[in-house]
């Protein structure tokens, strides 16, 4: 896998942290606090910072006086705050209690982001390699193409159920590059974290003489759905741990956000769109922090909308003009339809003969007054499958099969 033009070396004193020291006095008193007595190593370790910058911050706390040596661990030091070094703790605590690795700073931030801003050189041969497991036309697959090479934002849009958010999860497959991902970031004095365990997938192999308060990383996505409220759009700080989290789209810079079900969320499309028009179109944002400090960062991700709302409910033509790329995925055609049919049944080791094809193509189709969809082939084998296992017997795709789970599956 490709690796990324952005790298930051290690540092090894506190001026090249490009922090302030109060922030890393602070940060180091909240790390001992917590563990009552700590080494250097241990702290070198939970700072991400080289054991010289960690030696230096505890040749100044030793001086003020605000810790004290408890004895050696072969050419190390353990270390306790005194009774000063725990009230100067506990006043830190008050402002923030995040105690994790060391931000970087704002600028650095950015220039990570420019350097590592998506670039997708996608072939129609890779592209439906990417997106294998998927049974797509040929015109789909071009014009999704052509929206990754041109970059921007994409409008998924059509009917329910014929694959737009399966589409949506597998644009990340276009990705064989890395990127670095920071714990933290650093504004004003406040801290912003941004790694997130549940989003970003860090290689297990680090790159050596790295600056380990980065993350080696695959490039992430970011999935919201109905959930998605205004405050996840700025930086959010929780109300008992004061510990700022940042927005949604930070945490999918080079990477992907997807809006699922777009139209659906608690911020109206109405708002949402009005938020992002600028970034989508100059690809910066403005943040916000509680403390009335605004902060402006890259916006290089590539936003996903996917709705089976029409288009023009959802924005007025200002907005869409800054979205290039909108993308119908409509029903299926009975030849896709089979093609799907085959493959699901093909990995539920289900028997589909000609026969079967035909009888469960027309019989959805009666059933459905809006046509075909993508879905039903999964959504019906499946519910063959369990009435199967209920009965203790092995599955088999026939008519009498396919007719109960058409009674189950479709409202009459």
């Amino acid at each position: 896998m490709d690796r990324t033009p952005f790298f930051s070396q290690e540092v090894h004193s506190v001026q090249e942290t490009g922090l302030p020291q109060p922030l890393l006095f602070d940060l180091l008193l909240k790390h001992a606090f917590f563990e009552g007595s700590i080494s250097l190593s241990t702290l070198s370790e939970r700072m991400k910072l080289a054991p010289a910058t960690i030696d230096s911050l505890y040749r100044h706390l030793q001086t003020e006086q605000l810790c004290e040596t408890r004895g050696m661990l072969g050419e190390d030091y353990a270390i306790a705050l005194t009774s000063r070094g725990r009230n100067m703790a506990e006043v830190a605590l008050k402002k923030s209690q995040y105690a994790g690795p060391a931000p970087v700073p704002l600028a650095q931030y950015k220039r990570a982001i420019l350097k590592q801003a998506v670039q997708v050189h996608e072939t129609a041969e890779s592209l439906k390699s990417a997106l294998g497991d998927l049974v797509l036309s040929d015109d789909v697959i071009a014009e999704i193409g052509t929206a990754l090479v041109t970059g921007g934002s994409i409008f998924l849009y059509g009917p329910t159920g014929n694959g737009k958010t399966s589409i949506a999860e597998r644009l990340q497959r276009v990705f064989n590059d890395l990127v670095y991902i920071p714990y933290a970031v650093e504004v004003s004095g406040h801290i912003v974290t941004v790694f997130d365990p549940l989003v970003h997938r860090p290689e297990k192999e680090q790159p050596p003489a790295m600056d380990r308060r980065w993350m080696l990383c695959r490039r992430p996505m970011v999935k919201a759905g109905g959930e998605m409220r205004a405050e996840m759009l700025e930086p959010q700080v929780d109300e008992s741990t004061r510990i700022c989290v940042g927005p949604l789209q930070m945490k999918a810079n080079n990477g992907i956000l997807l809006i699922d079900d777009f139209g659906r969320q608690r911020i109206s499309p109405h708002e949402l769109l009005n938020r992002w028009i600028v970034p989508l179109d100059r690809r910066t944002d403005v943040l916000s922090l509680s403390t009335g400090v605004s902060f402006e960062i890259p916006f290089e991700l590539l936003v996903v909308f996917a709705t089976n709302l029409p288009l023009s409910d959802l924005a007025e033509e200002a907005f869409m003009r800054r979205v290039r790329n909108k993308i119908k995925i409509d029903a299926p055609s009975d030849e896709i339809f089979r093609k799907l049919l085959r493959r699901v049944c093909h990995d539920k080791s289900l028997e589909c003969t000609p026969e079967t094809e035909d009888y469960l193509s027309q019989q959805c189709a009666k059933n459905a007054p809006s046509g075909l969809r993508a879905c039903f082939p999964e959504d019906i084998t499946t519910l063959v499958c369990g009435i199967a296992t209920f009965e203790r017997r092995a599955p088999k795709l026939g008519k009498d099969e396919i007719d109960r789970a058409l009674r189950v599956y479709f409202v009459h």
